[in-house]
Protein backbone atom coordinates (compact mmCIF):
# COMPACT_ATOMS: atom_id res chain seq x y z
CA UNK A 1 0.00 0.00 0.00
CA UNK A 2 1.49 3.55 -1.10
CA UNK A 3 1.84 5.76 1.66
CA UNK A 4 -0.48 8.43 -0.17
CA UNK A 5 -3.01 5.76 -0.24
CA UNK A 6 -2.90 5.08 3.58
CA UNK A 7 -3.14 8.66 4.17
CA UNK A 8 -6.36 8.78 2.32
CA UNK A 9 -7.66 5.34 3.96
CA UNK A 10 -7.61 7.47 7.26
CA UNK A 11 -9.08 9.86 6.62
CA UNK A 12 -12.01 7.61 5.92
CA UNK A 13 -14.87 7.27 8.81
CA UNK A 14 -15.42 3.54 9.96
CA UNK A 15 -18.75 2.65 9.79
CA UNK A 16 -20.81 1.79 12.85
CA UNK A 17 -21.08 -2.33 10.98
CA UNK A 18 -17.44 -2.18 10.59
CA UNK A 19 -16.14 -0.88 14.24
CA UNK A 20 -18.99 -3.67 16.21
CA UNK A 21 -17.58 -6.01 13.83
CA UNK A 22 -13.48 -5.20 14.70
CA UNK A 23 -14.65 -4.81 18.31
CA UNK A 24 -16.18 -8.02 18.25
CA UNK A 25 -12.96 -9.94 16.47
CA UNK A 26 -11.28 -8.30 19.21
CA UNK A 27 -12.66 -9.44 21.87
CA UNK A 28 -13.25 -12.82 20.65
CA UNK A 29 -9.13 -13.33 19.65
CA UNK A 30 -8.80 -12.12 23.91
CA UNK A 31 -11.19 -14.09 24.95
CA UNK A 32 -9.33 -17.23 23.23
CA UNK A 33 -5.85 -16.07 23.99
CA UNK A 34 -7.08 -15.55 28.16
CA UNK A 35 -8.00 -19.47 27.55
CA UNK A 36 -5.01 -20.52 25.97
CA UNK A 37 -2.54 -18.87 28.74
CA UNK A 38 -4.87 -20.51 31.47
CA UNK A 39 -4.26 -23.76 29.99
CA UNK A 40 -0.80 -24.04 29.83
CA UNK A 41 -1.00 -22.78 33.69
CA UNK A 42 -3.24 -25.21 34.64
CA UNK A 43 -1.00 -27.84 35.39
CA UNK A 44 1.49 -25.83 37.50
CA UNK A 45 0.67 -25.10 41.20
CA UNK A 46 -0.93 -21.34 42.25
CA UNK A 47 0.75 -22.02 45.68
CA UNK A 48 3.91 -22.94 46.25
CA UNK A 49 4.42 -25.45 49.86
CA UNK A 50 5.72 -23.32 52.48
CA UNK A 51 8.93 -24.44 54.36
CA UNK A 52 8.52 -26.21 57.19
CA UNK A 53 8.92 -24.52 60.48
CA UNK A 54 10.04 -27.64 61.87
CA UNK A 55 14.06 -28.91 61.71
CA UNK A 56 15.73 -31.42 63.56
CA UNK A 57 18.83 -30.78 65.81
CA UNK A 58 20.31 -34.32 66.47
CA UNK A 59 19.78 -36.20 69.11
CA UNK A 60 19.86 -35.63 73.16
CA UNK A 61 23.37 -37.27 72.97
CA UNK A 62 24.58 -34.42 70.91
CA UNK A 63 23.82 -31.82 73.87
CA UNK A 64 25.42 -33.05 77.01
CA UNK A 65 24.63 -30.62 80.02
CA UNK A 66 26.43 -27.08 79.05
CA UNK A 67 26.01 -27.04 75.41
CA UNK A 68 24.99 -24.34 73.22
CA UNK A 69 24.61 -25.09 69.69
CA UNK A 70 23.70 -21.97 66.90
CA UNK A 71 21.33 -23.15 63.84
CA UNK A 72 22.30 -19.96 61.74
CA UNK A 73 20.28 -21.17 58.84
CA UNK A 74 16.95 -21.13 60.75
CA UNK A 75 17.99 -18.41 63.53
CA UNK A 76 17.96 -20.37 66.78
CA UNK A 77 20.22 -21.61 69.78
CA UNK A 78 19.50 -24.75 71.31
CA UNK A 79 20.68 -24.44 74.95
CA UNK A 80 20.85 -27.71 77.30
CA UNK A 81 21.29 -27.11 81.48
CA UNK A 82 20.69 -29.83 84.45
CA UNK A 83 16.60 -28.44 83.34
CA UNK A 84 16.60 -30.12 79.86
CA UNK A 85 16.85 -28.54 76.69
CA UNK A 86 15.62 -24.83 75.02
CA UNK A 87 15.49 -23.33 71.72
CA UNK A 88 15.11 -19.72 71.51
CA UNK A 89 14.83 -17.29 68.42
CA UNK A 90 17.47 -15.11 67.75
CA UNK A 91 15.50 -12.72 65.62
CA UNK A 92 14.69 -9.75 67.26
CA UNK A 93 11.24 -8.43 68.28
CA UNK A 94 11.79 -4.82 67.44
CA UNK A 95 12.15 -4.96 63.69
CA UNK A 96 13.50 -8.48 62.86
CA UNK A 97 17.61 -8.23 62.83
CA UNK A 98 19.42 -11.32 64.12
CA UNK A 99 20.96 -10.73 67.60
CA UNK A 100 23.83 -11.79 68.57
CA UNK A 101 24.71 -13.46 71.91
CA UNK A 102 26.89 -11.60 74.48
CA UNK A 103 27.73 -12.27 78.32
CA UNK A 104 24.86 -10.85 79.69
CA UNK A 105 22.67 -12.26 77.38
CA UNK A 106 22.13 -11.29 73.54
CA UNK A 107 22.46 -7.81 71.63
CA UNK A 108 20.30 -6.63 68.60
CA UNK A 109 23.33 -5.10 66.64
CA UNK A 110 20.63 -2.76 64.49
CA UNK A 111 18.95 -0.02 67.22
CA UNK A 112 20.56 -1.70 70.42
CA UNK A 113 17.98 -3.75 71.71
CA UNK A 114 19.56 -6.24 74.62
CA UNK A 115 17.69 -9.21 76.39
CA UNK A 116 19.33 -11.22 79.13
CA UNK A 117 19.86 -14.81 79.05
CA UNK A 118 16.02 -15.72 78.72
CA UNK A 119 14.86 -13.49 76.42
CA UNK A 120 13.45 -10.76 78.32
CA UNK A 121 13.85 -7.47 77.09
CA UNK A 122 16.60 -5.45 79.44
CA UNK A 123 16.79 -2.74 77.02
CA UNK A 124 14.60 -1.44 74.24
CA UNK A 125 13.43 -0.29 71.32
CA UNK A 126 12.37 -4.38 71.38
CA UNK A 127 8.52 -4.26 72.31
CA UNK A 128 8.99 -7.70 73.99
CA UNK A 129 11.63 -10.86 74.86
CA UNK A 130 12.41 -12.99 72.46
CA UNK A 131 10.20 -16.43 71.10
CA UNK A 132 11.19 -19.60 72.82
CA UNK A 133 10.20 -22.65 70.49
CA UNK A 134 8.64 -26.11 71.36
CA UNK A 135 11.44 -29.00 71.25
CA UNK A 136 9.94 -32.71 70.60
CA UNK A 137 11.12 -35.91 70.26
CA UNK A 138 11.00 -38.10 66.96
CA UNK A 139 10.57 -41.68 67.21
CA UNK A 140 13.90 -42.27 65.71
CA UNK A 141 15.06 -40.82 68.94
CA UNK A 142 15.88 -37.39 67.26
CA UNK A 143 14.98 -33.82 68.51
CA UNK A 144 12.99 -31.37 66.31
CA UNK A 145 12.60 -27.67 66.75
CA UNK A 146 9.27 -26.31 65.86
CA UNK A 147 9.74 -22.80 65.10
CA UNK A 148 6.32 -22.26 64.65
CA UNK A 149 5.19 -23.04 67.96
CA UNK A 150 6.40 -20.64 70.19
CA UNK A 151 5.75 -21.67 74.51
CA UNK A 152 6.14 -19.86 77.41
CA UNK A 153 9.72 -18.32 78.81
CA UNK A 154 11.32 -20.92 80.61
CA UNK A 155 9.89 -24.01 79.47
CA UNK A 156 12.09 -26.58 78.78
CA UNK A 157 11.85 -29.95 77.25
CA UNK A 158 13.43 -32.56 79.34
CA UNK A 159 15.49 -35.47 77.93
Amino acid sequence: MLPGKLLMDLDKKMSRRDFLKASAMGACVTAWAMTCIGLLKFPMPALLPDISNKFKIGSPEDFPVGTTKIFSDKNVIVFRDEKGLSAISLVCTHLGCIVSQTSQGFACPCHGSRYDEQGHVIHGPAPRGLDWFEISQLPSGKLVVDAGKRIPVGTKYTV
